[in-house]
């Protein structure tokens, strides 16, 4: 597997880099964004840190998650508002720094199992009503229009569809799209991020009816 390290700490970089080497990955090094949007098509997993000397780390997840490029991003302040931020932005684990090797490596494993389990398991096109989901190009159609959706809401959207009528807990939906990337902080409440992609979603399918809140659960998703 090829691994992308976009960081500019070279005394970060270096060890890092060394280490999944030994680990056996492919491993390519990048200081910039620049670089980083230059070479992540080519590349199976990008370990991104968000502070980059050359352009907004948030900006460069957007672009990779965009592209179907699961992203494990790195956040130097350490508050549930910068990892919030980077989930939002896409990513698909968000770690503090200083973070410890070996949990760094469970977490490649564990997005990488799951990324490989979607791939797997999805079904090519949900039809729900007027609602078209198709996993192949990852696009969501209401009738004749086309939706521009994120991937994490495309990813959370997918999900509710695919089983309709059934309740996921927020906790349920964090753990299969988002991983354990909120939970390793005992701070970081799920329930805003679910909140704000739900939310995004209502407003881009232009209504409230299809995703269904279930007070004090969670939510699931309903067919026109």
């Amino acid at each position: 597997m090829r691994l992308l390290v976009v960081e500019n700490e070279e005394t970060v970089a270096v060890p890092l880099i060394n280490g999944l080497r030994r680990h056996g990955y492919d491993v390519v090094g990048v200081d910039t964004g620049n670089q980083a949007l230059e070479i992540y098509e080519d590349v199976d997993l990008v370990l991104l840190d968000l502070e980059l000397p050359d352009m907004d780390g948030l900006e460069v997840c957007r672009t990779v998650t965009e592209a179907n490029t699961p992203v494990i991003a790195f956040t130097e302040r350490g508050t549930e508002s910068d990892r919030v931020l980077g989930l939002q932005a896409g990513s698909d684990d968000c770690l503090d720094k200083p973070y410890g090797f070996r949990e760094l490596m469970a977490r490649i494993d564990a997005v990488m199992r799951r990324v490989e389990r979607q791939n797997s398991l999805a079904e090519p096109l949900i039809t729900r009503g007027q609602l078209r989901i198709n996993n192949a190009n990852r696009q969501v159609w209401l009738g004749s229009e086309r939706i521009e959706v994120t991937p994490k809401e495309f990813e959370l959207l997918f999900l509710l569809a695919s089983r309709p009528g059934v309740v996921h807990s927020r906790h349920q939906l964090m753990s299969e799209v988002w991983g354990d990337s909120m939970n390793h902080k005992a701070s970081t409440r799920p329930s805003r991020t679910i909140d704000t992609h739900v939310s995004s979603l209502r407003s881009k399918l232009g209504s409230g009816h299809w995703i269904h809140t279930v007070r004090g659960f969670g939510f699931c998703f309903t067919a026109e």
